[in-house]
């Protein structure tokens, strides 16, 4: 994740210890990275959610701030309360790992282009999408659906669900002014044409150019 903020995209990157209290002055766009985190056999998240970083990005979100979560930061960001619903077990109970592809399906700072198909990397054990049926909707209705597993051609099936997560959901955004946004694929990790495909990059000079 550092590596594709600060030396494929140019931002400057400061990092972070979760024992410290606040945030650099000028932050614009924080970043949960992907990862497994100590405690996860608890529940994913469960024990970063009580870092003390944690006010100071909770305070961050609410006056604005980007804040993005890939994979266990998405974790946490549900556990913190930032964005709605839970992620849990895999619903064929193994460990997903390989290329996968998402389709933008709503317009906001981390995702522009409605349609568009990126094929991003995916690596988790818990990465199924849940939320009650009146979080759901609301997802649904207010456009906070950024990302959904889909089939190469866009189309939503069930065989391109990599996790059973509920509305194939891979994508949510949150926060005042969608400016928070969590996902499940590892868009880091497919930045640079060397790697194969640089669709996940498109997620970062969306968010970086509105910083």
């Amino acid at each position: 994740m550092i590596h594709t903020l600060r030396d494929v995209c140019g931002a400057p990157t400061s990092v972070i210890w979760h024992t410290e209290t606040k945030l650099p002055a000028g932050t614009d766009l924080a970043v949960l990275p992907g990862g497994f985190a100590y405690g996860d056999y608890l529940r994913c998240g469960a024990i970063a959610r009580v870092s003390p970083i944690v006010p100071a990005l909770r305070a961050h979100a609410e006056r604005g701030g980007w804040v993005l979560g890939v994979c266990n930061g998405f974790q946490i960001l549900t556990e913190v309360g930032l964005l709605p619903g839970a992620l849990t077990r895999n619903a064929h109970q193994r460990f997903e790992c390989g290329d996968w592809y998402v389709k933008v399906t709503a317009d906001g700072p981390f995702t522009g282009g409605l349609g568009d198909v990126w094929r991003l990397p995916v690596a988790h054990g818990e990465g199924r999408y849940q939320a009650d049926e009146r979080t759901l909707r609301r997802l649904e209705d207010e456009g906070l659906i950024g990302l959904r597993y889909c089939t190469r051609e866009g189309a939503i099936e069930e065989r391109a669900n990599p996790n059973g997560s509920l509305h194939a959901i891979a994508g949510i955004y949150g926060g005042p002014r969608k400016n928070v946004f969590g996902l499940m694929p590892h868009p880091e990790r497919m930045s640079e044409a060397i790697l194969g495909c640089a669709d996940g990059r498109k997620l970062f000079d969306r968010v970086l150019s509105a910083a």
